[in-house]
């Protein structure tokens, strides 16, 4: 190890210097998240009304329970015709004229001058006619209709007492039900049809019920207006319209989110939406998917986000699955519910919670309405958020933080000078072909660095992940076996265990700058709201697997207890094709096999391999009681076998060591994949492997000392009975 560093030294060095730059960078990225302290809750009207109905209390009421709660802001969809038919007292119909036009008699239903105005202006059979009784319901949809689309797109009859509004749509804004099949007598299929059963438009929001507003403002509560809009609707009137719609009730909303298809005014009313932002302090709310990974992106909102300065922050929405979590896991009550939460906001960037109160685990439409579930659960998640400085309040918003070019130059030279320094950990490398390797290197990054900014920022990245998790495992795997050759192969557990600590901590500290180089690219706001994402985790932890077997067979041949050389030779590889493979490997490389597939398979959420009860309740438990919860693949496995590797190298135990020093580079991977969901706080990954590596080392120990017993079991076995029979 000592001719390596002095043979290197001034790429190491120079290694260094980059590492020195990603801590800047890091420290700036820091400072940003540590003024990043204030969660926002808004509570959904739609399904507080819909609790109120099962628990013999009205909207009022519940609504005053969540202010005494803490709670301020009311998330209020504006209604659509659609909504109008189906949740509302007024008398509201909305249909498509394919379905009107299938009765023969159909224009005796209606006033004959708005029969003849249609006929006049022509319709088709996606064109939507709107029925209105009563004054209130014409005054509110006939207003909204027309100031919302263009008059050349509306035929409007407004009686006073009724209204009948015909607007015009086209094939684009068509949705049909499933298809409708025809089977003969014999129960074969004979014909199918589409059948038009609505239109996007009956989905455009038309504005909020002022019963409802009221409603919220007489309890001293904001309104968090939702405005859902669908491309061909949603121009620069449309935009005026729905400005002025906050306005008529004295709303000035804290965020927008956007629904449906695009945000308020993408389709020609950009300019209007950003002066409106910008004039009030308005913060773009962002929201995150249901596999918590990225973000929901309707149309324009990247590009309002951006001439925002990212003015946002990262929602997350009550999910229906989140709601049926009352009583989950065998637990009493909400316990999973704020768990949820709590993992979030802590470690997600997530600062406003789209809050929908819960329902029963075993029945999707009953509602718990007990309203000490839902005080006790707040003030639950809030006592855990105070742990982490983190309150309730209006949302802090992220200021824009961006790495400086020159800098990103620097974590790519540095990403690229570590890899030009792999090849001497398993060669007979020259100091003279390690620098030029080196400079060819330094080459290629600043040409990527000039030709290709957007890509280069992922590329460093990921070469850092992978260039330090296979540094760390050389490091570890040679120490090991230098350890091995300097102790004799009966040395005591109390010489080795210092050593293998020692060792271990090495290690993660490489792995900890390795995550630090992998981190510092992409530590710009965009990333940590998650608009951008790290790409290529698998193959960032597979890759230093492979490199680690290429090390062990350079440090120890095909299982050699006294190899002298630290390089692949030509023999290694020849001897390792005609290695005659015993059963028993076979099994063992197989259960190998299948565990590192687990292990893969069960990276992120999107995967259907879950993760046992009993490891999530171990979570659950970790994360009450540490400020962070260190990742059980460390703990558990990864950072004790690069102890069992060293012991098993003291121990002349090739076999072993390559078993133990594989899954000990899991944690080499780990350590930088904790780095690469840039969504969460630096704090909490360092705070994380500061848990892992204490209880690693803790854990090392107990398994170093049970692997001595069944060895000194098996000696004693195999003596007594096996070379017993040999003579």
């Amino acid at each position: 190890m000592k001719e390596y560093m002095k043979r290197n030294a001034v790429l190491l060095v120079l290694l260094a210097a980059a590492v020195a730059v990603s801590a800047a960078v890091i420290a700036g990225r820091w400072r940003v998240e540590a003024g990043n302290k204030q969660y926002d809750i808004l509570i959904d009207y739609n399904e507080v009304e819909l609790m109120a109905e099962q628990s013999g209390r009205d909207v009022s009421w519940w609504l005053e329970q969540f202010r005494d709660m803490g709670l301020t802001r009311v998330a209020l969809t504006e209604e659509t015709l659609a909504s109008l038919m189906e949740n509302s007292p007024l008398p509201v119909t909305a249909t498509v004229m394919d379905a009107v036009l299938q009765d023969a008699d159909w224009a005796e239903s209606y006033p004959a001058a708005f029969v003849s105005a249609i006929e006049a202006y022509g319709y088709d059979r996606f064109d939507v006619l709107v029925e209105v009784f009563g004054r209130e319901a014409a005054g509110f949809v006939v207003d909204a209709v027309e100031r919302r689309f263009h008059s050349e797109d509306l035929v409007v009859l407004d009686q006073g007492e009724e209204a009948y509004i015909l607007i015009n749509s086209t094939v684009d804004d068509a949705l049909y039900e499933r298809d409708e099949g025809y089977y003969t007598t014999a129960g074969k299929s004979f014909s199918s049809r589409s059948v038009l059963s609505a239109s996007k438009l009956m989905y455009v929001s038309l504005g909020l019920m002022p019963e409802k507003v009221e409603r919220i403002q007489s309890l001293g509560l904001e309104v968090a207006p939702r405005t859902i809009c669908y491309n061909n609707f949603n121009d620069a009137r449309y935009t005026r319209a729905v400005i002025e719609g906050y306005e008529r009730f004295g709303i000035t909303p804290a965020y927008i989110i956007a629904g449906g298809e695009s945000i308020v005014g993408y389709g020609g009313g950009e300019e209007i939406l950003l002066d409106y932002i910008r004039d009030n302090g308005i913060t773009v709310g962002l929201i995150e998917t249901n596999v918590q990974r990225e973000n929901l992106m309707q149309a324009g909102v990247d590009a309002v986000i951006e001439a925002a300065d990212y003015n946002t922050v990262r929602v997350f929405s009550m999910w229906d699955y989140v709601q049926y979590r009352y009583g989950y896991y065998g637990y009493e009550g909400t316990e999973e519910i704020v768990n949820t939460l709590f993992r979030a906001i802590v470690e997600r960037n997530i600062r406003v919670i789209y809050f929908k109160p819960f329902k029963q685990t075993d029945d999707s439409h009953v509602y718990i309405t007990d309203p000490q579930v839902y005080r006790e659960a707040l003030e639950s998640l809030n006592t855990r958020l105070a742990a982490h400085g983190i309150t309730l309040g209006r949302a802090s918003v992220m200021e824009n933080y961006q790495v400086p070019a020159l800098a990103m130059l620097a974590l790519g030279l540095g990403a690229g000078l570590g890899g030009a320094l792999l090849p001497d950990t398993f060669l007979p490398m020259k100091r003279k072909w390690t620098l030029l390797l080196a400079g060819a290197a330094g080459l290629c990054v600043g040409a990527a660095w000039l030709v290709m900014p957007n890509s280069f920022k992922l590329l460093a990245s990921f070469a850092g992940a992978v260039v330090f998790a296979c540094l760390a495992a050389a490091f570890f795997l040679r120490a090991a076996k230098g350890v091995g050759e300097r102790l004799r192969p009966d040395a005591g557990l109390l010489r080795i265990l210092p050593r293998a600590a020692g060792i271990l901590l090495a290690a993660v500290l490489i792995s900890l700058a390795g995550a630090m180089m992998t981190a510092a690219p992409l530590s710009s706001t965009d990333f940590m709201l998650e608009l951008g994402i790290f790409r290529g985790v698998k193959l960032a932890q597979l890759l230093p697997l492979a490199f680690f077997c290429l090390l062990f067979v350079s440090y120890y041949g095909v299982f050699e207890k006294d190899r002298r050389e630290n390089s692949l030779q030509v023999r290694d590889i020849v001897t390792a094709l005609r290695w005659n493979i015993p059963v028993w490997a076979l099994v063992l490389l197989g259960a190998v096999a299948l565990a590192g597939y687990y292990y893969l398979a069960r990276t992120g959420h999107e995967t259907e391999v879950s993760v046992s009860t009993l490891e999530i309740l171990l979570r659950n438990d970790l994360e009450n009681w540490l400020l962070a919860r260190p990742r059980t693949k460390e703990f558990l496995v990864a950072f004790p076998c690069v102890m069992l590797a060293v012991y098993s190298a003291v121990r002349r135990l090739p076999f072993w060591t390559a078993l133990f020093g594989l899954a000990g580079t899991i944690g080499m991977t780990s350590v930088c994949n904790t780095f690469m969901h840039i969504r969460t706080p630096l704090y909490l990954g360092f705070v994380r492997t500061g848990y892992a590596v204490l209880l690693g080392l803790a854990l090392g120990a107990v398994y170093m000392a049970c692997f001595e017993a069944l060895l000194r079991v098996y000696r004693a076995v195999r003596k007594k009975y096996f070379e017993t029979e040999q003579r």
